[in-house]
């Protein structure tokens, strides 16, 4: 067997190994959810609390049952149209602040490749690297790909949290009318004289199990976040019917 030969076999036997040991250790970080979770979680947390508050709101006031379901059902529709159009507004903005970076650095590229090379080979003497190494390395990724380079060093971008319009807006405005259909299925089936009981009770339990669920897929411990959801939510439902109840008594 030739030395050529033998390096060879070493080296594919260190290929397979190496791609062994991928398949045993999978890595599955959560942070490529980050965009939809967050449009997502607010979207339902929203839901169930603005339309709990508006049921609770409306039936502190003294309004017949009629009018708490009617009223309930104008703000699921009203409230999906508005997450959906203010998710895709606002990070509508976000994309158009990325492009207009990303535009900048190119023309930078363009007129002083060198120094935006020097810029790059600082960040990483910054984290850790020595500067030949770090030359090297500039110069290795500025060949491959410069603007994704200084993308992803220098402004922070990364693929896993870039701004999706579409993706933001169809996720709020879904899970928006998923958890305003909560409080409404409970308004729907519940006698009206026991409505402010049983819709702040199940709200609140609607928002611990969202609380729970986000926090789960997010990789976060469950207790923090379900205590966190559904504290927020029973003090904007005590608010909103402690207001109904005092405009309902004046009215």
């Amino acid at each position: 067997m030739t030395p050529h030969t033998t390096t060879t076999g070493h080296a594919m036997t260190r290929s397979g190994r190496f791609a062994k040991a991928l398949a045993r250790h999978p890595e599955r970080h959560h942070s490529n959810r980050i965009g939809w979770l967050r449009a997502a979680v607010l979207g339902a947390n929203d839901g169930i609390v603005s339309t709990a508050s508006l049921v609770l709101g409306v039936a502190a006031a003294g309004a017949v049952h009629h009018t708490i379901l009617l009223t309930s059902v104008s703000g699921l529709i009203a409230g999906a149209m508005s997450m959906a159009a203010g998710e895709f507004v606002s990070v509508h903005s976000q994309e158009d602040t990325e492009n207009a970076d990303l535009a900048l650095e190119g023309a930078e590229l363009k007129q002083d490749p060198a120094g935006e090379q020097r810029e790059l080979a600082g960040i990483y003497v910054g984290r850790g690297l020595g500067p030949a190494l770090a030359d090297q390395v500039a110069a290795k990724l500025m060949t491959h790909d410069a603007l994704g380079a200084h993308a992803r060093d220098e402004l922070g971008f990364s693929v896993t949290t870039a701004a999706r319009p579409t993706q933001a807006a169809l996720a709020s405005a879904a899970s928006f009318s998923v958890g305003a259909v909560l409080p409404i299925v409970v308004v729907a089936t519940v006698a009206p004289a026991h409505l402010i009981l049983w819709v702040s009770v199940s709200a609140l339990a609607f928002l611990a199990g969202l609380g729970a669920i986000s926090a789960q897929v997010g990789g976060a411990r469950v207790w923090s976040g379900t205590w966190r959801v559904a504290f927020w939510g029973a003090v904007a439902m005590a608010v909103t019917a402690g207001a109904g109840a005092l405009f309902g008594a004046v009215a």
